[in-house]
């Protein structure tokens, strides 16, 4: 494999919009069972606030050595403080539609001794003036991005999907999306949809051969106008599915320890190598060895520029 293209990269103008949400982490200690149910008492330790969904994805993107945008919707609370601030920290350029009616999307995870216990999630759909926001924010940054990232959660600010491809094919701009659901003719046009194993089960149907993926997975590909379609396996690796055919790499992960993020690394680290002009199977391969990388670490993560050039060495 050819060696990590780090002067490129910085190069490298990412634009992602999409669900961004805070990934709140609270450590503690267990050792005794609550009296008023059968449930552990957590003794909170210790407090991480993470970025995650599309943040997560901007923030990969500038661990990588590339230059992101962030373009989304958080509420006017402590958490949205938290996903500017943090968005700072990191080096994004977050450019963030405030909806004082809705909360921020906020996963808060409990821990006790390095499990998870519990998981509380807020989240609401966003207004109707907050997505309008959205959309101007797209169209002022777009030309002065290579690729568009769409990474949907399904949590609303993908709401009007469509009309943010189609933005964007207008521009010469390549789209890479994430998806949710199983209606995927919502991403018509787009250049790259990169479903996992159980997303593209929920589109397409169970497959029983690699024949029938490779047949069903060509089909939505030209239903949908898409130059590229990527499925990621978990253990099985990567499939690549373009005009040209099938390409697979297997799965480089040596030990699985949290596979959340996961799918925000590989689109990063995709959409950063599309932007300097990678090809497909080249952008695949090292997406795929981000991958691998990443689910050894606990919570949503990143890798770094240093840690994959070294795995290429």
């Amino acid at each position: 494999m050819n060696a990590f293209p780090t002067e490129a990269m910085t190069r490298s103008r990412v634009l992602v919009v999409g669900d961004v949400m805070l990934d709140r982490y609270w450590f503690g200690e267990v050792d005794r069972i609550s009296p008023e149910a059968p449930v552990p008492v957590v003794r909170v330790a210790r407090r991480e606030d993470r970025l995650g969904g599309a943040a997560n994805v901007a923030r990969n993107v500038v661990a990588l050595g590339g230059q992101a945008t962030l373009v989304g919707i958080v509420g006017k609370d402590e958490a949205g403080d938290s996903i500017t601030n943090l968005s700072t920290q990191a080096g994004i350029n977050a450019d963030l539609a405030a909806d004082a009616e809705n909360p921020t999307t906020l996963k808060m995870r409990v821990l006790g001794r390095q499990q998870q216990l519990l998981r509380v999630d807020f989240e609401q759909h966003p207004a109707h003036a907050t997505l309008d926001d959205l959309d101007a924010r797209v169209a002022r940054h777009l030309a002065q991005h290579d690729v568009l990232v769409l990474s949907d959660y399904a949590k609303g600010a993908l709401d009007r999907v469509e009309a943010l491809i189609a933005l964007a094919r207008g521009a010469g701009v390549p789209v890479l999306v994430d998806p949710k659901g199983d209606d995927y003719t919502r991403y018509r046009g787009a250049t790259l949809v990169t479903p996992n194993r159980a997303e593209m089960q929920q589109a397409v149907g169970r497959w029983t051969t690699e024949s029938q993926l490779t047949e069903r997975a060509q089909r939505l590909r030209e239903d949908l106008d898409l130059e590229a379609l990527l499925v990621t396996r978990s253990e099985q690796g990567m499939t690549l599915f373009t005009a040209a055919g099938r390409e697979h790499v297997d799965a480089q992960a040596h030990e699985v320890f949290d596979v959340s993020g996961a799918g925000d690394t590989v689109l990063a680290t995709l959409a950063a190598m599309r932007a300097i002009g990678q090809p497909w199977e080249q952008a695949m391969a090292w997406a795929n060895r981000a991958g691998g990388i990443v689910v050894g670490k606990l919570g949503t993560s990143v890798v770094t520029a240093a840690e994959l050039a070294g795995a290429s060495s």
